[in-house]
């Protein structure tokens, strides 16, 4: 018997632009494109009435935009939903990160007419991403529909600056779903947060920038681009560049070339690794929502060599993979709900 296709509906208000996103992905015997929508209301109509296995949604929309659209799907018929937007740089890519606190697991670059010479490799990408995301079981967001209220957020808690001694860097790993629940961590810090953060985010190539802005514009922490020799500052947390593992020699941080047949980059594991071997003991290790083990290993080299280390629950998890197989392994000093982690992190650095 023949295995079921995945049913993908396409959201998006340019006719070329859904052209190509459908040729790519039925090129793939295992997808089917069963829907495409010019707008936002046509496209939660659509996906209401043929119930896909997946959504592509693009941003800027009339009628209905795409973050109206993801939050009416994701509170009335939640849906995986894979962000694909031509704003990589600049306010547009705020909205996109936005689309993913509504509950879009992912975001990418929208391909191109002058992206005709890579569209191979950018195809594949995509057709992975579809086939990756699909499977997700994604949960029912209520705030998005009519008159429920938003999850109030919890307040942090006042910073003591601790004693000498303690842990000096938080090192953080994350994927499916980071964005968020790095928002979330970090809006639980303070400005004057006295460690580092360093960040491996597994995201797509140009939207770091973006990244950058949006969770720097959202938490009173400073947050930046990570740049090879760097000296990392306290109340600053630094994002790995895509296609470069981020690691530390103990005084600075530096780009290190990805491993032969190495999937994720930048790598959490190798991340965690350099950190363990580094601080040993003095360092935090915080590992989040994300589909696959990147960063168990090196979570639990850090656990080993004495920090003290924290995977995301599984309820609070867009995807528990990362954060399981972390556990799983023994890895994991605590297993908290995204809520709680940025107050354990601030608890363990003022201690």
């Amino acid at each position: 018997m023949a295995e079921r296709r995945i049913r993908v509906v396409i959201v998006d208000d340019s006719l070329v632009a859904r052209e190509m996103l459908s040729q790519i992905l039925s090129s793939d015997p295992a997808i089917e494109v069963v829907g495409q929508a010019k707008d936002g209301k046509e496209g939660t109509e659509m996906v209401a009435r043929l119930t896909p296995d997946l959504v592509t949604m693009d941003i800027h929309m009339p009628k209905m935009d795409g973050l109206q659209a993801v939050e009416h799907i994701m509170a009335y018929t939640p849906t995986p939903i894979l962000v694909v937007s031509s704003s990589v740089y600049g306010a547009g890519t705020g909205r996109a990160f936005d689309a993913l606190n509504l509950g879009a697991l992912e975001v990418m670059k929208k391909p191109e007419p002058r992206d005709w010479e890579d569209l191979e490799r950018i195809g594949k990408d995509i057709i992975r991403k579809v086939k990756m995301l699909s499977r997700v079981k994604v949960i029912t967001h209520l705030s998005g529909r009519k008159g429920a209220g938003r999850r109030p957020v919890t307040p942090a808690v006042p910073i003591v600056h601790g004693a000498q001694g303690g842990p000096q860097l938080v090192a953080i790993g994350s994927s499916t779903g980071g964005p968020s629940a790095l928002m979330t961590v970090l809006c639980g810090l303070q400005k004057d947060f006295p460690l580092p953060i360093l960040i491996a985010q597994h995201i797509a190539d140009g939207f770091i920038p973006g990244l950058v802005d949006w969770l720097g514009g959202g938490c009173k922490v400073k947050v930046a681009a990570a740049e090879d020799g760097m000296r990392p500052l306290p109340g600053t947390a630094y994002l790995a560049a895509t296609g470069r593992n981020l690691v530390f020699d103990g005084t600075a941080m530096h780009f290190a070339k990805p491993g032969h047949g190495q999937l994720y980059i930048p790598s959490a594991d190798t991340l965690f690794q350099s950190v363990a071997e580094s601080l040993k003991a003095r360092a935090v290790g915080v590992i989040l929502t994300g589909m696959g083990n990147d960063g168990a290993k090196g979570l639990k080299a850090m656990h080993d060599a004495g920090a003290t280390t924290i995977a995301q629950d599984e309820a609070t998890s867009t995807v528990w993979g990362m954060p399981r197989a972390a556990a799983e392994l023994g890895a994991a000093s605590a297993v908290l709900p995204i809520e709680a982690i940025g107050r354990e992190v601030l608890r363990l650095a003022t201690k």
